[in-house]
């Protein structure tokens, strides 16, 4: 088993043209059975999506469930000697994206359990001038001063949660996720807002999709204090980027 001393040391693929429509990268962090629940489910109901994996930190031996479901459905999969609060949520992601060429990649949460096939709508919808896709959906909320956000109906949105989403490689590699984002909360929505400020549309497509949500251990899980700091820290960023200009919101009613 190699393992990279950290998630820079992935080979760095940017250049390399898709030779693949799609993507399902994972980014695993401990939490073996949650591992398990969550590729057995793209496993049994995505199959023609290839999956990546970085294994950060090898937490709680979770590499190896990796490992023993490789044996049996190939898959493509980093170990890297950082943990995921080490070496970032944002560095994490834009790496992976570097290193595998896909044309979409979809952006899966391990607490998010398929039960029927929810990537294919994602990824059918990144064409045109869609980069963005996701399985929820949310507005700002402008009577608060961009304070909130709120849920949306399918349609164009102005930001998608990273729970479940699908991204256009071209525009994620123009405009990737701020690497300031240790933490993945609110990362998701600021990096929404910036793929619209780069001219780009983000949709729920459906309103509903074949799956769920179990407990979601990158919030419930993580360190309170450090999680309220890092979150807070990238809604702040977010409020100075773009508050007030709405000229690069969805269409509202």
């Amino acid at each position: 088993m190699k393992i990279l001393p950290q998630v820079q040391a992935l080979p760095d693929r940017s250049k390399v043209a898709p030779k693949q429509r799609s993507v399902i990268g994972l980014l695993v962090d401990g939490w073996p059975d949650d591992v398990r629940e969550c590729l057995n489910a793209l496993i049994q109901y995505a199959p023609n999506h290839p999956i990546a994996v970085v294994n950060l930190g090898n937490v709680d031996n979770a590499g190896e469930v990796v490992e023993e479901l490789a044996e049996h459905h190939p898959m493509t999969v980093f170990h890297v000697a950082q943990d995921l609060q080490t070496a970032g949520w944002a560095a994490s992601r834009n790496a992976l994206i570097k290193a595998i060429p896909a044309e979409v990649h979809v952006i899966l949460d391990l607490s998010t359990s398929l039960t029927g096939d929810s990537i294919s709508p994602l990824v059918d919808a990144i064409q045109d001038e869609v980069v963005l896709s996701g399985w929820r959906g949310v507005n700002v909320n402008l009577s608060d001063e961009w304070r909130s956000f709120d849920d949306a109906p399918s349609g164009e949105v102005d930001a998608v949660l990273s729970y479940l989403m699908a991204v256009s490689r071209e525009a994620a590699l123009k405009t990737p996720i701020d690497n300031k984002a240790r933490f993945y909360r609110n990362a998701d929505l600021e990096w929404s807002l910036a793929l619209r400020n780069s001219g780009g549309k983000v949709v729920m497509p459906l309103s509903d999709l074949p799956c769920h949500q179990t407990r979601h251990r990158g919030y419930h899980d993580s360190d309170e204090v450090y999680r309220d700091f890092e979150s807070k820290k990238t809604y702040n960023r977010l409020l100075k980027s773009f508050r007030g200009n709405e000229s690069i919101l969805a269409p509202r009613a």
